[in-house]
């Protein structure tokens, strides 16, 4: 774990090292982005998703306050230039997935070189996915103008292969929250995300991880009782710096089992399919997120009704980002399909990066696990 606590130090190093040799780097900040078409192009690609309380306070010098904390942040490290990361990025590639990230990415736009991806919002419609399609390739054809270079299938096939081995290896760890009793916690999980594709570093480190568990596995360690309360988190990303509630619900004697948010299990669940047209395939697994922005969002419900019972949730806990309007609303009809199809225990945490309500949450969380068991 010392190794995932102080990864950013690593990852900025590759990325610098990569920029020197004369690659391209690309930040992004939503799943809906194909890393798969920025490995073609032969560039780094990175996430640039704000998950630091400390930058929330210079963003709101030029956003609201009544922002999306994910937002704020993100600005906030463009705003005070302190992401190397975002600094050595040649192209941000962005996208419509909120009003109030398509807004932000227009004022970012002032200062960085920006290509927004328009997503479409009916998953259900053959039209959408085709306008989608479109957009993807509108994409490719900005690498290849940013980067001096032509995608070529041969290496769009390439890039699936390598990125569908990386989801694989995602896959696996998260899927080591199946074991009952819980073998890896939560946190332990959610310390393994990366920021950097196709970083050999990391993916090996992940490797370790998954052989660590392993061994735990055979010694019979185990890293809650094997009564605790089992919980499904769903709703919003999380990230380093943000695991609040992760902490708070296996503080109170509670084990996160897996994540269904974009952080956790939901971008890695479906590969990119190696055969047919490889623009397409990735444009198609990617429009098959089932965020909380698409209408309507059944996905997510088929989502949640597999991980429930894959992983003998106990609870559900929804944890909503203030101002997060799509999954704010959609938390409604989250609720009754919980209760009422899965017949599961389920709380909505409406929360932001700040630590203030740590204790009230606490209390929250607290009763929820006692009815869970």
């Amino acid at each position: 774990m010392d190794y995932f606590k102080s990864a950013i130090s690593d990852e900025i190093r590759y990325v610098s090292e990569q920029k020197q040799a004369g690659h391209g780097i690309v930040g992004f900040y939503c799943e809906f982005t194909p890393r798969d078409l920025i490995l073609a192009a032969g560039a780094t690609p990175i996430c640039l998703c704000g998950t630091s309380q400390n930058t929330i306070t210079h963003a709101e010098t030029v956003l609201p306050s009544n922002l999306c904390p994910l937002i704020k942040s993100s600005y906030g490290y463009a705003l005070t230039g302190g992401c190397p990361l975002l600094n050595d990025s040649d192209l941000l590639v962005a996208e419509t997935t909120c009003d109030g990230k398509k807004k932000m990415y227009e004022v970012l736009s002032r200062d960085k070189n920006m290509h927004v991806l328009e997503l479409t919002q009916k998953s259900d419609k053959e039209r959408a996915f085709r306008h989608w399609l479109a957009e993807v390739e509108e994409l490719k054809q900005k690498l290849e103008q940013t980067f001096q270079t032509d995608i070529t299938e041969a290496k769009l096939r390439t890039a699936i292969k390598a990125m569908n081995e990386e989801r694989r290896l995602i896959l696996a760890i998260q899927e080591l929250g199946q074991h009952k009793p819980a073998i890896v916690s939560g946190y332990e999980i959610a310390q393994t995300r990366y920021r950097v594709a196709g970083f050999s570093k990391h993916l090996e480190q992940m490797k370790h991880f998954l052989a660590m568990a392993n061994q735990r596995l055979e010694q019979g360690h185990q890293v809650a009782p094997a009564n605790a309360p089992r919980v499904l988190l769903t709703g919003c990303p999380t990230g380093h710096g943000t695991e609040k509630l992760i902490e708070i619900i296996e503080e109170c004697g509670g084990v996160v089992v897996v994540q269904e948010a974009c952080s956790g299990i939901k971008g890695v669940y479906e590969e990119v399919s190696e055969q047919g047209d490889p623009l397409e395939a990735i444009a198609r697994k990617h429009f098959n997120i089932p965020c909380s922005c698409m209408t309507p969002n059944e996905g997510r419900k088929e989502l949640l009704r597999k991980l429930a019972k894959d992983y003998q949730a106990d609870a559900v806990i929804d944890l909503v980002w203030q101002a997060c309007h799509t999954y704010n609303v959609e938390s409604v009809l989250i609720n009754e399909f919980v209760r009422k199809e899965l017949g599961l225990a389920y709380l909505k945490v409406e929360t932001d990066y700040s630590s203030s309500d740590r204790e009230q949450l606490k209390v929250r969380v607290q009763t929820l696990l006692e009815l869970a068991q």
